[in-house]
């Protein structure tokens, strides 16, 4: 397109997000006048899209890192003949595609954004993904806001994309000066940001962003750029092009008081019709399964690390799965991921003590239909907890592993010690939260994991556990295994993951006095088995939960869960670690916390009256 022409669709951009924010009674106009021209100019020279093939694998990628910039965003579709103007004024109320920040709902959205310091991130991950995995020459250009600038998630992108010469990655980075409460951190000051992201090895590019001509050959420039990734550091307007809103503070997050005032200012409601340019005609290369799935098999008797079973069974389904990829943060040795790493090294991607990219290239990878398992320490999966948040809402898919869970890990001490993941990852909607107990129950959910929907959170251990399922066994999702029970049973001990060793042996000790104890494995916490707590309810009257966690959010609460829509509710006592930990061998930590079979032999002895 001419760039009177773009410099006209840039106009119609404003209108339409005044507009579509004047529907809504709300909305962010003025961050979405300040990049109009920025996203005209991309829209109309630049972006390679097919709009009715949003799957197509030559399309472009476009992440609105701001995503309060919506109007803008679905400004840009209405011009590309995506949206009616109709359903542009639908903006923000019940029911409408257009969310107030950006959703896949819309086909051409890859991924949610609004949270801050995201979008980049995600951008990375997309970037790995079409040039190591998929070889294609899509590019992935992100509209980043100068306040998320200020977000750690933005320099770990930074970061990486420059350690990895994601030279398909375009960072376009919107320095409108003004943020929600004032004037951001460097203010109009380019240079600022270009001298600490070159830091990074990328190219930088500084301009003027409302100069159509300058901002033209800077696209230009970022394609032909070879080696390194590019940010275009743009200097704008907020609120662009209305003299009551243009570079005025707090304006921000509000509808214009005249809207109608402020299109006349603007020139008047246009409706241009943009000719996006096609992507190209390619497809990635993937890799083909290599044989049937062979899941290892352990032998009942031996004492195996879940996480041992973790690492063999991913390497396992990355031999079966060509679409299965692992996400590392430099503890592969210690999860185990180092096991995929061997046999697949083509699919395995380091992220280094950057959790918050880890996770994030994750849903990036999946967006594009890979199958992404990424793995560190449970307790370090707290850092990139938003993202987890925020993948929910991208409707992703994909699979986490948390290792080195509890206070069974023993000597490391408290910082090592995730004892706040089951219930994080339980709050996730739409989650799967499963915890083995053994290797071989361990291998089967890692299989499983793959085929489901959604987030999905294993928790695996450091320590050896006794193998006591044959590798025949299967664990559907939702279920749970009954490993003690007779007519007789007095209470019930409900556990996961190591505290079943525990519950088993209390349930021997009980025996011997006389007293019998069901056992559950309740390896599924979400979806939990309800069925098997109630029948366990009503034939004992008595639960014992028992868990390596804090008492908020895990096993306790998922069991009471059943019990919540008023249906008869049995005497329950809940073991859990109350307690702040220390270092100490991973028996004492079970015995100090409360959650040993000594512990557990007790609290039943108790409970049942005897």
């Amino acid at each position: 397109m001419r760039h009177e022409q773009l410099s006209e669709l840039g106009q119609q951009l404003r209108v339409d997000s005044v507009r579509s924010s004047a529907a809504a009674g709300s909305g962010h106009p003025t961050s979405s006048m300040s990049a109009a021209d920025l996203m005209a100019v991309l829209m109309g020279n630049h972006l390679r899209y097919d709009f009715e093939k949003p799957e197509h694998p030559g399309n472009d990628h476009l992440i609105f890192s701001k995503g309060h910039a919506s109007p803008l965003l679905y400004s840009l579709y209405k011009a590309a003949g995506a949206l009616k103007d109709e359903e542009l004024l639908t903006f923000r109320k019940l029911g409408s595609r257009l969310e107030g920040h950006p959703t896949p709902e819309l086909p051409w959205v890859d991924v949610a954004t609004g949270s801050l310091g995201q979008g980049l991130p995600y951008g990375v991950g997309m970037a790995l993904a079409g040039k190591r995995l998929d070889h294609v020459s899509s590019r992935v250009w992100v509209l980043c806001g100068d306040s998320e600038m200020a977000e750690g998630s933005m320099w770990e992108a930074f970061e990486h994309a420059g350690y990895e010469r994601l030279d398909n990655l375009t960072a376009i980075i919107d320095v409108n000066r003004l943020g929600q409460r004032g004037p951001t951190r460097h203010q109009w000051d380019l240079d600022a940001y270009a001298r600490r992201i070159r830091a990074f090895d990328w190219h930088t590019i500084e301009v003027d962003g409302h100069d159509i001509a300058a901002i033209d050959r800077a696209y230009g420039e970022a394609t032909s750029t070879v080696g390194r990734p590019t940010a275009i550091i743009a200097r704008t307007q907020k609120g662009r092009g209305v003299a009551s809103v243009e570079n005025h503070e707090g304006m921000h997050g509000k509808p214009l008081k005249d809207p109608e005032e402020a299109i006349a200012e603007l020139g008047g409601v246009r409706n241009m019709a943009v000719p996006v340019l096609g992507p190209p005609a390619e497809q990635p290369t993937r890799p083909t399964s290599e044989g049937p799935l062979s899941l290892p098999r352990f032998n009942t008797g031996d004492t195996v690390p879940t996480r041992d079973a973790f690492g063999e069974a991913l390497a396992a389904v990355g031999t079966a799965r060509g679409d299965v990829v692992a996400l590392d943060g430099e503890v592969g040795d210690s999860t185990r991921l180092e096991y995929f790493h061997k046999e697949h090294p083509e699919r395995y991607f380091e992220f280094y003590i950057a959790e918050q990219q880890m996770v994030a290239a994750a849903v990036g990878m999946q967006t594009r239909g890979w199958t992404p398992y990424a793995c560190t320490f449970s307790a370090f999966l707290t850092r990139a907890y938003d993202f987890v948040r925020m993948a929910s809402v991208s409707r992703a898919n994909l699979n986490l592993i948390g290792s080195h869970a509890g206070v069974a890990i023993g000597q490391d001490g408290p910082s090592q010690m995730g004892l706040e993941d089951l219930a994080a990852m339980r709050a996730v909607h739409g989650s799967t939260v499963l915890y083995p107990c053994d290797a071989n129950q361990s291998a089967q959910l890692t299989a499983t994991m793959a085929e489901l929907s959604g987030i999905r959170y294993l928790r695996t251990s450091r320590g050896g556990t006794p193998v006591i399922y044959p590798s025949s066994e299967r664990f559907p999702i939702g279920g749970s295994k009954i490993l003690r029970a007779t007519e007789s049973d007095r209470v019930t001990l409900v556990a996961a993951g190591v505290t079943v060793h525990e519950a088993i042996a209390a349930a021997d000790r009980l025996a011997q006095d006389g007293i019998s104890a069901r056992v559950i494995d309740l390896y599924s916490l979400k979806p939990v088995d309800v069925e098997a707590l109630r029948t366990a309810a009503e034939v004992t009257g008595r639960l014992i939960t028992v868990e390596d966690h804090h008492p908020e959010g895990g096993v306790g609460d998922a069991v009471q869960g059943a019990f919540a829509d008023g249906h008869p509710a049995p005497r329950v006592v809940r073991l859990a670690v109350r307690t702040m930990p220390v270092s100490g061998t991973p028996a004492e930590q079970l015995n100090q916390a409360g959650i040993d079979a000594e512990a557990i032999t007790a609290a039943a002895r108790e409970l049942v009256g005897a």
